[in-house]
């Protein structure tokens, strides 16, 4: 159900056959279905919810874009900007990434030049809509992309505080997150219509694939402990509590 000109992109990036997620969820979103999707990272969920969104779009007035992807990071934000970006291009429309640690009037400018599909962090968007240099009263689409880690974050009620100035009843959601439980859950609840949900499975889990091991040891032996098991290994990962321990060890 794709237009050509999404499919004449991935054949240039030599893309020749969907992802599990891309298989499960492209049509239901282009046929205006709500989805919830439950897969982890790197499963092709970008595509999965970004080719629908570039399809369904058109061109936007200045500051009123009619997509809007919400993300964790400023890491991801640039990710699901740099994947949309050659499909936008051949479907004549704009995309940008806004998050905060960045210049903010070049994404002001930006929106001001007109953008259809705005990526963006919960924070960085909120100021943004505070100072009224971005309206949502145009969105005809929403996703919520890592889901899970916008919870772990604690973004949600900053992404309930832009979801609930998008005008009822108007939009499509597509949510992705690798569990739908908890505050998960209360998201599908609140903002989804009778979603489609689609799950891909993991082919393995951590139970399988970590040996997990507890050592108990006094307190003052625990660095000498901890240096006897790096010793054996050749990259190890240490976690600590605070920033003084960090440099201690």
């Amino acid at each position: 159900g794709l237009t050509p000109a999404i499919l004449k992109t991935l054949e240039k990036l030599g893309i020749e056959s969907p992802f599990p997620i891309q298989a499960m969820t492209i049509a239901d979103a282009l046929a205006g279905r709500d989805v919830c999707g439950k897969a982890k990272t790197g499963s092709g969920k970008t595509l999965a919810f970004g080719l629908p969104v570039i399809q369904r779009t058109t061109t936007s007035k200045k500051r009123r874009p009619q997509a809007l992807i919400l993300v964790p990071t400023r890491e991801l934000a640039n990710q699901v900007a740099d994947a949309l970006t050659p499909f936008a291009a051949a479907s004549e429309l704009w995309v940008t990434a806004i998050y905060g640690g960045a210049s903010m009037v070049r994404q002001i400018k930006a929106l001001h030049a007109g953008v259809d599909v705005v990526i963006a962090t919960p924070g960085r968007l909120n100021d943004l809509l505070e100072r009224k240099e971005m309206s949502v009263a145009d969105v005809r689409m929403v996703v919520l992309d890592e889901a899970d880690q916008m919870a772990d974050m604690g973004f949600l009620p900053q992404v309930r505080e832009i979801l609930d100035q998008v005008p009822e009843g108007q939009y499509q959601t597509l949510l992705f997150s690798a569990t739908l439980d908890g505050s998960i859950g209360e998201l599908v609840r609140r903002y989804q219509k009778d979603p489609v949900t689609h799950e891909v499975a993991s082919e393995t889990t951590s139970v399988e694939t970590v040996d997990q091991r507890f050592v108990g040891v006094e307190r003052g032996e625990k660095l000498k402990v901890a240096a006897t098991i790096c010793k054996a290994s050749k990259r190890t990962i240490v976690f600590v509590r605070t920033k003084h321990g960090a440099d201690n060890v």
